[in-house]
């Protein structure tokens, strides 16, 4: 198995939380397509195998591309990828950017899984995010999405935001869940970053009890609906676990092309350069990928292993640990898993260690207690 991930490094606008690598200006789009297009030909081998069961279009803002700039790109793809029966394409979309015509010319494109971000129907935190949405375009997005014919649909729902009221995240919570029978939900509580608007501001995002309790009902309520929240963040209906993201949480090779992303081999991370500018010209002008490599020790790719396994329903399996690092865990971290089983926070299940609802709230502070020194 393998997955390809593009980042189209564009928005309208800044939101007010947001750390990704973006620009609001697109005079140098039709450039950056060219190296993006330069980087898929220069990567063509990185991957274990050609055949892709996964092509994501993230960013950035990538709905912002016309028609002829996906085909294009997609078209360059297969060029040098074959392309599995199955194969899963998904591409991130924001309410103010798409319409009924563009979602079904997305469809005849072959792209069949829509990432709306709809964050919150709340008129006024949306402002204070500063979306380019309103709450009708949130409603209307979803409504066109299905009526295009998309029925493998993602939200993405953020909590703990400062301006929205219990009761208004439980009606945002239905309104996907109920109203809309969305299959795949993606949850985020708002961080604040230092190199945001809310950073520099210094906003003081809503007490770890508010968005505790938040969580906790977000988790009791999308299973009564019938929904599996196979990663910590992520609740899909049978059928409607995400592929691409599920092949990252599961360390299967991934290709990242683009500013700013990632890719892995299985031994080894590479991070792009997060500058459109430099990118560009490096692909374009002396054909060389401006790009870091990171070879992963052996203790690096356990902690990677501990951490992406606690967060799915898959579990950590220090049998599989042992086996792709040649690492056993130490008498430490025996101990520790022992005690967090006996506090509830985590269960072994034929030598798979998985969370518990409880354990769920704590993920990163028990991944880290069970990581090897590196």
């Amino acid at each position: 198995m393998s997955a390809l991930y593009i980042h189209i490094p564009y928005c309208t606008k800044a939101c007010h939380y947001c750390d990704f690598h973006f620009s609001t200006n697109v005079s140098t789009k039709a450039q950056m397509l060219e190296a993006i297009c330069a980087e898929i030909a220069h990567q063509q081998n990185y991957l274990p195998t050609q055949v892709l069961q996964s092509i994501y279009f993230g960013g950035g803002t990538p709905s912002l591309l016309s028609m002829g700039e996906l085909e294009k790109i997609l078209s360059h793809i297969q060029q040098f990828f074959t392309f599995d029966n199955d194969i899963e394409i998904t591409l991130e979309a924001n309410p103010d950017d798409i319409n009924l015509q563009k979602l079904k010319d997305f469809r005849a494109l072959g792209i069949n899984r829509l990432s709306i971000g709809i964050q919150t129907f709340d008129e006024a935190a949306l402002t204070y995010l500063n979306r380019a949405h309103n709450g009708q375009m949130a409603h209307t997005c979803l409504q066109q999405a299905q009526a295009a014919g998309f029925d493998n649909l993602t939200a993405d729902l953020m909590y703990a935001l400062p301006t929205v009221s219990f009761d208004r995240f439980r009606q945002d919570v239905s309104t996907l869940a109920v109203q809309y029978q969305i299959p795949h939900i993606s949850i985020y509580g708002l961080t604040i970053e230092p190199n945001t608007v809310f950073g520099r501001k210094k906003v003081m995002p809503q007490p770890e009890e508010i968005a505790a309790q938040q969580f906790e009902y977000l988790m009791d309520f999308l299973r009564a609906e019938g929904y599996v929240q196979y990663e910590i963040s992520n609740f899909g209906k049978p059928g409607y676990f995400a592929k691409h993201n599920s092949m990252y949480w599961r360390n299967v090779p991934y290709l990242g092309i683009g500013p700013s992303a990632h890719s892995f081999d299985g031994r080894r991370r590479q991070y792009n350069i997060a500058n459109n500018a430099l990118y560009a010209k490096a692909l374009l002008h002396t054909n060389t990928l401006p790009a870091t490599i990171e070879q992963l020790s052996p203790e690096s790719r356990a902690n990677e292993l501990i951490m992406t396994g606690l967060r799915t329903i898959w579990g950590m399996n220090p049998a599989v640990i042992q086996q792709e690092t040649g690492l056993l865990l130490g008498e430490e971290q025996q101990q520790a898993v022992q005690r967090f089983e006996k506090q509830q926070l985590l269960l072994q299940n034929d030598e798979v260690i998985i969370l518990t609802q409880a354990g769920k709230l704590l993920a990163d502070q028990l991944a880290a207690d069970l990581f090897f020194d590196t």
